[in-house]
């Protein structure tokens, strides 16, 4: 495929070089990608489509100011924690509540043991910018690039990111499992997510029931080698912003439910749609306590 750069592409469409940046930046031209701190433009990429503009909620709204304002003790602050330790939690990481709340809060260590694993502390350090990037990208519409950007930030300096074959970033490149059920080939996860993404997008007002399917048939695509379920978990939490849905943190407490939820989509659905709202109501709960209307 041929390639042009940002002035190119800027020239060709009249715009601006800054907004043709920012069109890449927030993943709406399809195919651009980066190279050291060049954009590298499909050739016959299409200017972007004004996207409609979408009303910030009482809660996304606070989450911003809190994140601008590095506001400590307040509902940026529990989020940010309690979906980092649960998480990752989920998918073994061996650091406590204490310890993740303790990286959060004075950004360093402070402990370290025998079990200690430096991908633990990593992965906590980078779903916290994930969280960020969700935050500041809520209002926009969720793209390819979107979702390999949370892989990227989530996986970068770990060990993984040290493996040849480890795509970070981008999609598997090996067949893999989960829960050994086969999940989709490596070759045909592009088109997979591209009409994922396609169908949400079709439907006028997506509702709970949307998301939590959506969630399902990312997890059933399975796209990257590792990360998957956070970066799943990290894409609800943009689509309950974005579509003005009280969002939720999947606690370890509901980890079996949850995986009983996935499995079971499909066929008995109420599993984890009410697993989800259990979910969801623990998280009603602090927005009543800071007093946010939802």
């Amino acid at each position: 495929m041929e390639y042009i750069s940002v002035a190119e592409f800027a020239e060709k469409f009249g715009i601006s070089e800054r907004t043709a940046r920012n069109y890449c930046a927030t993943g709406k031209i399809e195919g651009a990608f980066l190279t050291g701190k060049t954009w590298n433009i499909p050739a016959d990429a299409a200017l972007p489509k004004r996207a409609k503009t979408i009303k910030v909620s009482p809660l996304l709204a606070v989450l911003r100011d809190q994140k601008e304002s590095k506001l400590k003790g307040g509902i940026y602050h529990r989020t940010q924690i309690d979906f980092t330790y649960n998480s990752n939690h989920i998918e073994g990481s061996r650091l406590t509540k204490e310890q993740t709340r303790f990286i959060y809060e004075t950004d360093t260590l402070g402990f370290a043991s025998a079990n200690t694993r430096i991908d633990d502390i990593m992965e906590t350090v980078n779903h916290f910018r994930c969280i960020d990037y969700v935050i500041d990208h809520a209002t926009d519409k969720i793209t390819e690039s979107h979702i390999k950007q949370l892989h990227l930030i989530l996986k970068n300096n770990t060990s993984d990111s040290q493996k040849s074959w480890f795509a970070v970033g981008d999609y598997k490149r090996i067949a893999n499992e989960v829960g050994l059920e086969e999940t989709v080939a490596p070759d045909d996860v592009a088109r997979h997510i591209k009409a994922l993404l396609a169908g949400y997008y079709a439907k006028k007002s997506p509702d709970f029931n949307d998301i939590l399917d959506f969630h399902v048939r990312f997890e059933r695509i399975h796209p990257f080698q590792d990360g998957n379920g956070r970066v799943g978990r990290l894409l609800i939490f943009w689509q309950c912003l974005q579509a003005g849905i009280v969002p939720f943190v999947i606690t370890e407490e509901l980890r079996l439910y949850y995986y009983r939820g996935l499995q079971n989509w499909g066929k008995t659905n109420a599993y984890l749609r009410d697993t989800c709202l259990s979910a969801q109501d623990n998280y009603k709960i602090l927005l009543d306590y800071f007093k946010i209307k939802y």
